[in-house]
């Protein structure tokens, strides 16, 4: 090789690569902590305006005085009845579809197109979901505005979000373990029930939480559902109509003039706590998963 030649693979001295390294980490740490603050800002704003609102009566009583007075305890229970019933619709279904994409499904044209529309469907705004959610369940197979019609709408806006995440956890399991299971004489299923689903649970845990999280929080869906502006009493069935704390938060927002705004941050701050608690709950049950995984 001629000297021409070899000049033109000269690398650039360390000290330069280092340099850029290490600007790419600093900003990488820049952007970290400026969005950790903006969340830490936005919580404390919400923790030290909505503290104040917190009491008994706010929490167990019933709205009063056009909602500027008296408690949320509806509007509580009615999320609460509403993040159940869309975990019993989309749990089974959605981890009975990652189970089939992942173990049996083969992997052809058609499974492709499969994984493609989960992943466009979960990038759908939540609004779509709440009109379909009226055309087919409020209006067309007639269950009015409900907790069942909103627990559907939710399950099915949750169903991409848990069949995705699952998929990928129960497909980073080793394909080892797959091997080792059917050769001491497991079927499939047994394989999945027994190795696969255990390996999987830390994964399956987050996406289950992220599912719910989302339609903890989320307003449209249940708007054109579920939701009631003004209900001083908790729902005696699933065919009733309920408050919810996103929904309500909204209105009391945006509809209720000389709202006081420590009930505003009050609801925000009840709202917070129950996702966080949920976001806790998961990360206790991941752990003690992922203490017993053999990976």
């Amino acid at each position: 090789m001629s000297p021409k030649v070899k000049r033109n693979f000269k690398t650039k001295p360390i000290i330069t690569r280092n340099l850029v390294q290490l600007l790419g980490f600093g900003a990488l740490s820049g952007i970290t902590l400026l969005t950790m603050l903006l969340i830490f800002l936005l919580v404390g704003v919400i923790i030290v305006r909505g503290a104040s609102a917190i009491t008994f009566d706010f929490i167990f009583g019933y709205p009063s005085n056009g909602m500027k007075a008296g408690g949320i305890w509806p509007a509580i229970v009615g999320t609460i009845y509403l993040i159940l019933g869309s975990a019993i619709f989309s749990v089974p279904l959605g981890i009975g579809a990652s189970i089939y994409l992942s173990e049996y499904a083969p992997d052809n044209r058609l499974t492709q197109i499969i994984r493609i529309a989960i992943i466009t469907l979960a990038g759908i705004p939540s609004v779509v979901y709440g009109l379909f959610g009226l055309g087919l369940f409020v209006l067309y197979m007639n269950m009015g505005t409900s907790i069942l019609a909103g627990s559907l709408t939710l399950a099915i806006m949750n169903l991409p979000v848990i069949i995705s995440t699952t998929e990928e956890a129960m497909r980073s399991v080793p394909q080892a373990f797959r091997v080792v299971s059917i050769s001491l004489g497991a079927t499939h299923w047994q394989t999945i029930r027994r190795i696969i689903l255990p390996q999987a649970l830390p994964g399956m845990i987050t996406g289950v939480i992220l599912g719910l999280e989302r339609a903890a929080g989320e307003t449209a869906p249940i708007l054109f559902t579920a939701a009631a502006f003004y209900l001083p009493r908790l729902p005696h069935s699933p065919f009733d109509q309920t408050m919810a704390l996103p929904y309500h938060l909204y209105v009391i927002s945006t509809q209720v003039p000389g709202m006081p705004q420590e009930i505003q941050y009050g609801t925000a701050f009840v709202l917070l706590v129950l996702v966080l608690g949920m976001n806790l709950a998961a990360t206790v049950i991941r752990s003690r998963a992922r203490a017993r995984r053999q990976w």
